[in-house]
């Protein structure tokens, strides 16, 4: 990775304990290990991931997020776990508050240990999620002050139920969204930057939900905020790209094929904190 990935100090980057008082525009991002081409597959067929493409369109990846100005904290690798890239599923962040997940497939578990190095070192406060729950960031929708939560093979109920008592203090309202047929809850549905959601309902039970905006392609229910009007958005979904931009927002484009091979998709090669 290049330089914009090195570690950020936790007082410049305005972490709580230093002279910031909160963290502003941070992003935890994971490069790709070794063994990247071994990750799990629950969804979809598996076909040959090229490593050396996924680690340049990785790099692509964190390039979009500094240029909108998410300063990149490189998490500690764990290069013996093959899907550790997907940095999202090990922590939630809300406000200065990170809960560390308690991965729902027991191979993942070991990658908790990198990022909870990184979050303590900006500073941010930390709780778990413990065993018995099961609990997978990628399954967690924020949106406002709710907190949608999907409910199906990575995240259980007690995990959710923790979930609800960590962030309640914080003012929270936890939602659990039963999941049909899809690995993660942000698989099938996100949040566009004016708090709409944008999905694919016959994945999931959308009953607890808002109304849900129908993409073009389904990889177009893949976006991240990345503030103002900008999105970021995969490259696989170009008919969604035209939408969004006559929809009044600024797509800001990223080739990811290689983890889309690994049912990867933009929310869950990062974890934004701050702004």
């Amino acid at each position: 990775m290049s330089d914009l990935g090195r570690p950020v100090d936790a007082a410049a980057a305005g972490a709580p304990g230093g002279s910031g008082g909160r963290l502003s525009g941070v992003a935890l991002v994971r490069p790709p290990g070794p063994r990247l081409d071994q990750g799990i597959v629950t969804h979809i067929e598996r076909s040959p991931v090229d490593t050396d493409l996924a680690g340049s369109q990785h790099d692509g990846y964190v390039a979009a997020l500094a240029r909108h100005g998410w300063r990149p904290v490189v998490v500690p690798a764990a290069d013996e776990h093959p899907d550790a890239v997907f940095v999202e599923d090990t922590v939630v962040v809300v406000e200065d508050l990170a809960v560390l997940t308690h991965p729902g497939a027991l191979a993942r578990r070991g990658e908790i240990a990198g990022t909870t190095a990184a979050v303590e070192d900006l500073g941010l406060r930390t709780a778990r999620i413990t065993a018995g729950g099961t609990l997978d960031g990628g399954d967690v929708l924020q949106v406002d002050r709710t907190v949608y939560v999907g409910l199906g093979g990575r995240t259980n109920t007690e995990g959710i139920a923790q979930l609800a008592t960590l962030l309640g203090p914080l003012g929270r309202t936890v939602v659990t969204v039963p999941l049909l047929d899809v690995l993660h809850l942000k698989s099938a549905v996100t949040a566009l930057p004016d708090g709409r959601l944008i999905g694919v309902p016959h994945l999931i039970d959308t009953s607890p939900l808002p109304p849900v905006l129908v993409p073009p392609e389904e990889e177009g229910a893949h976006v991240v905020p990345l503030g103002g009007a900008t999105v970021l958005v995969a490259a696989s979904a170009p008919r969604t790209i035209d939408w969004l931009d006559q929809q009044g927002f600024a797509p800001e484009v990223v080739d990811i094929s290689e983890f889309e091979k690994l049912e990867g998709c933009v929310t869950c090669l990062s974890v934004l904190i701050g702004r």
